[in-house]
């Protein structure tokens, strides 16, 4: 039994009351309590209960395995017969399981196949204050049953570092028990980096200090993969493998490596163990008397101007942190290294972003549509989805045909929420399987879901695709980069996965196809190289984006991309494939518009006029045309006069002599018009119609004199008067007619020989 387990048992017997009185309750426990096991069982023979099932909501696959391993031993059996789980990949259930622990997407799915969730009596969702996008839907939805079905469904939340008493109110102000827990004693200590030391060998520093000062395993919080290779490889130098044995542990890997991450070291050897932010919670490693954790984590980032989710490193939480703690005392009494100052630990966020305010809301907006959810507002949300995000969502699914123009699912929106993973891979899954590219669709949405399997040195890899698919096909056309055989093996399992799902066997698909099944995932980043000699491209949504000059697709007129760096104005692409222009006129021919452009060219001060073909900012055909619309044509030269002032209309002499007696009589009598661009600008409606009356195509607006629209300001009794009190010319004694000049409104001129 693990060292913690006991004071959680102290609080179950609330938490039996608290869930026969009411329908959901908030379970409380410090990190280590040891609650993600022993609820479960302690719960499985409440008379509420029955012979339903209990659900249980891990967010991370391993975390799913581990604890249903766990459980399992306690009872004395192998996994699948009373306790089960379903993970991506790996379902061990049977017709004697009574609780199952699933991941996210596995629950999503379930919500689909079935929003009533018959059999089942308790759905406890974990580590909840992880505050996962699937998790809030998943609660969401679990409450509108309860609330429309399954009144005696009940509904339990764990959560360790979670400010619970939200959480309560969201269930009706459910009761909230609070376990206080037990860790063993754990020593802090504080190891800031050294000015300009690298992350890596800080971390490297860390661990031989820890090897040398304390005994057992060591888990060793970081950001990502590349930052494991990289401190693997600078603790590499400093400790010998006599010393300890090093283990990678991230979500990438295979079941089988993170297994033996997880697994007790070998006997008579020590393991340290290189892990993301996957081993923070409901993970006990056994042998692990030491955390050092580097004070990062990398989390998903959604930006709604480019589209694009990008991975960013920020600093840890402090609740996180804690967590982190956490894992070097839950066996016996631990330390943990903090390569921080600890002054620094104030400053921390008290606790984690809600996914659901960051990230691509586009698998929210699926989910909704299965549950015929419009308005998101039906439902319970901790924190309701954004607007902005959520419509960008929407409006990628209408372009994938999963949602119709009232937002309702589709047939085929249903086909991709039955796969399980993101909208855009599903639909090219879909797509491809209906098109005999099943295999070729399996291979991308292998490596578009996974990290690059080429390595170089200093520079990134080529952006092509196919290089991706030649390494994962066994291929050695990779040119002068290393392939990642590891993250290769990787790849192929989870192509064969995809295979299964389809339905369709293994096989070579052409990759001439790679393009346009990019295309189908991406149909918000199809991309047109612009005139000149950079590879520089316009994408469909109207961004830019750019390759390397020296990249080999730098010469593609078009590209399917599917990852940029998300930057504005122009993203730099990582990941794309060609594609023919015949094939996107083809697949995306309903999309394609045909539209009459008018507007406002200033170099030419006048009136453009063109019939274009496009997709999305995507121009494939452009032509000039004659006879344009005429409101469009008036209002073009309108928003030009808006924009640029009455200036960009022809003003001959006899206008602008006009325009200055006007002036000039205004001066001295402001009920007469003024003239001024600013008020030439507020009485538009006056005498720009009449002005345009007659013109019907573009080249008419050469012809047009501002002198004729002038007249237009003025009443019957102004023009009867004009010439009167502003006369152009002047008869002098000599007989000869001299012209006024009225360019100083003030003081007009009459230049005459004395």
């Amino acid at each position: 039994m693990f060292g913690t387990d006991l004071p959680i048992e102290t609080a179950i017997p609330e938490l039996r009351v608290a869930l026969t009185r009411r329908s959901s309750a908030v379970l409380q426990a410090p990190p280590g309590a040891g609650k993600t096991t022993i609820v479960p069982l302690a719960l499985l023979g409440e008379p509420w209960l029955g012979a339903q099932r209990i659900v249980m909501l891990e967010p991370r696959r391993i975390a799913a395995r581990a604890a249903a391993h766990r459980m399992a031993s306690l009872l004395g059996e192998s996994v699948g017969e009373r306790v089960g789980y379903r993970v991506r990949g790996d379902v061990r259930v049977s017709a004697r399981t009574r609780i199952e622990v699933v991941t996210e997407g596995i629950l999503s799915r379930h919500l689909h196949d079935d929003p009533t969730l018959e059999g089942v009596g308790l759905v406890i969702l974990d580590e909840f204050h992880e505050r996962s996008l699937h998790a809030d839907i998943a609660l969401a939805l679990t409450l509108l049953a309860q609330r429309l079905v399954r009144p005696e469904l009940r509904v339990l939340v764990m959560s360790a570092t979670l400010d619970g008493e939200r959480v309560a109110q969201l269930l009706d102000d459910a009761p909230m028990v609070t376990s206080e827990g037990r860790l063993f004693d754990i020593e802090t200590r504080y190891l800031p980096p050294k000015p300009d030391t690298a992350l890596a060998s800080t971390v490297a520093s860390a661990i031989a200090q820890a090897l040398r000062e304390h005994t057992g395993d060591v888990l060793v919080f970081l950001p990502g993969a590349r930052e494991i290779r990289d401190a693997d490889q600078a603790l590499a130098r400093l400790v010998q493998p006599t010393d300890a044995y090093v283990v990678p542990l991230y979500g990438q890997l295979s079941l089988e490596d993170q297994d033996r991450a997880i697994a007790p070291s070998r006997p008579g050897t020590r393991k340290v163990v290189l892990s993301t932010s996957i081993a923070e919670t409901s993970l006990t490693i056994e042998g692990v008397r030491v955390v050092i954790d580097a004070g990062y984590s990398r989390v998903p980032s959604f930006s709604p101007a480019t589209g694009m989710t990008r991975l960013e490193t920020v600093r840890v939480a402090r609740a996180a942190a804690d967590q982190r703690r956490g894992r070097s005392g839950r066996l016996a009494p631990g330390v943990c290294y903090r390569l921080w100052h600890e002054h620094e630990t104030s400053q921390l966020l008290p606790f984690v972003a809600p996914e659901m305010l960051e990230a691509d809301l586009a698998p929210l907006a699926l989910d909704l549509g299965c549950a015929g959810i419009v308005d998101p507002g039906d439902l319970r949300w901790l924190d309701q989805p954004p607007v902005a995000a959520l419509a960008q969502g929407r409006e990628l699914l209408r372009e994938l045909e999963a949602l119709d123009a009232d937002d309702r699912i589709t047939a085929h929106g249903l086909r991709l929420a039955h796969l399980g993973a993101h909208p855009r891979i599903a639909h090219m899954l879909c797509i491809a399987k209906d098109r005999g590219l099943g295999p070729l669709g399996a291979d991308l949405a292998a490596i578009l879901g996974d990290r690059d399997v080429l390595r170089g040195d200093g520079a990134p890899p080529p952006a092509d695709l196919r290089l991706r698919l030649d390494a994962l096909r066994g291929g050695r056309d990779v040119g002068a980069w290393r392939v990642d055989e590891r993250a290769v093996r990787r790849l192929r399992e989870e192509a064969a996965r995809w295979r299964r799902l389809l339905g369709v066997a293994a096989g070579d698909a052409d990759q001439e196809h790679a393009g346009l099944l990019v295309a189908l995932a991406y149909p918000d980043r199809i991309a047109l190289r612009r005139t000149g000699s950079a590879p520089r491209y316009v994408l469909r949504g109207g961004g830019g984006a750019l390759l390397r000059d020296d990249d080999a697709l730098a010469q593609e007129q078009m590209l399917a991309i599917a990852e940029t760096d998300g930057r504005r104005p122009e993203s730099r692409v990582y990941l794309a494939a060609p594609v023919a222009e015949e094939e996107i006129r083809a697949h995306f021919a309903s999309q394609i518009k045909t539209r009459d452009i008018v507007e406002w060219d200033s170099a030419s001060a006048t009136v453009r006029a063109a019939r274009e073909t496009r997709l999305g900012e995507i121009v494939f055909a452009r032509h000039p045309i004659s006879s344009p619309d005429q409101s469009a044509l008036h209002d073009a030269v309108r928003g030009a006069i808006e924009r640029e002032g009455p200036g960009v209309l022809p003003w001959p002499a006899s206008a602008i002599a006009l325009r200055q007696r006007l002036a000039f009589l205004h001066a001295h009598d402001d009920s007469w018009p003024d003239v001024r661009d600013s008020a030439l600008l507020t009485r538009l409606s006056d005498w720009l119609p009449p002005l345009l009356s007659d013109v019907r195509r573009p080249s008419d607006i050469a012809r047009l004199d501002m002198g004729d629209a002038l007249p237009f300001l003025m009443d019957w009794n102004q023009r009867s008067k004009l010439d009167t009190l502003s006369p152009t010319h002047i008869e002098v004694p000599t007989g000869s007619r001299i012209a006024v000049d009225y360019s100083d409104a003030a003081a007009p001129v009459l230049a005459v020989r004395l």
